[in-house]
């Protein structure tokens, strides 16, 4: 009996005897990256520092592990190694490592990326990345904003946080740029997508506290070119209440 005793209390001491082998089953976002641009107001700056991954679905049971970086998603074979770890295996050899540690996925560096940090949440979309979009968007623009600047001055703004806004005047969607070709076109700005029906433009932001300044997006690229996107006039200055 004193032999189990110990042996159990041993295993509980060296954490590693039962956290790294925990199913890690489940929808796991990159809340750090979350918390990172609300804190500082800056989205681009935060998923540079903390991403590029946002989110992870694994299924243990079918060994299967899928990840979304914004732009493009990568499904793997999941297979646990035998210091308890976990390994996903893609079609392209590539491989990466996960494990668990005090309630996070942990997403190994590597030649492509940083090491990364996960936390396991209910998933609120069936679509991958949704969750995380999902998230984001309630903890960045959530609440009520008031047009202090522009068109529809004085009047009240809600962004949802599935992608509807009300109250800006020619909008009914939006979409935070997180990766991709607006990343690319925007350079070191923030850019938010504003669509009206079937008709919408890109536009540049900046967040400052509870300030939230609308720019419109000029190109100054040849037509030849890639679009490169710069702050032209302020269109709104929304401040949340």
């Amino acid at each position: 009996m004193h032999r189990l005793l110990a042996a159990v209390l041993g295993c509980v001491l060296l954490t590693g005897c039962a956290s790294s082998s925990r199913d890690p089953s489940g929808t796991w976002i990159n809340q750090r990256a979350i918390d990172a641009a609300v804190d500082s107001g800056n989205l681009r700056e935060a998923l540079l520092a903390y991403g590029p991954n946002l989110e992870w679905q694994i299924d243990a049971a079918l060994q299967r592990a899928v990840f979304t970086n914004g732009y493009q998603q990568n499904e793997g074979r999941l297979a646990q190694s035998e210091d308890g770890t976990f390994q996903v295996s893609f079609d392209t050899d590539h491989q990466e490592q996960l494990s668990q540690s005090g309630g996070k996925l942990i997403q190994a560096a590597s030649a492509a990326w940083p090491e990364q940090h996960f936390n396991l949440t209910s998933p609120s979309s069936s679509t991958l990345g949704g969750t995380f979009t999902q998230a984001l968007y309630t903890a960045y623009l959530g609440g009520t904003w008031k047009i202090e600047e522009g068109l529809g001055r004085g009047g009240l703004v809600l962004f949802g946080s599935d992608g509807s806004v009300k109250g800006l005047p020619g909008a009914e969607r939006y979409a935070l740029c997180l990766a991709g070709d607006c990343a690319a076109m925007n350079g070191d700005a923030d850019g938010i997508w504003l669509q009206l029906g079937n008709q919408g433009n890109s536009w540049l932001f900046e967040r400052d506290g509870k300030n939230l300044r609308i720019y419109q997006a000029i190109n100054r690229a040849a037509a030849d070119e890639m679009a490169s996107l710069h702050k032209g006039t302020q269109y709104w200055k929304l401040v949340l209440q």
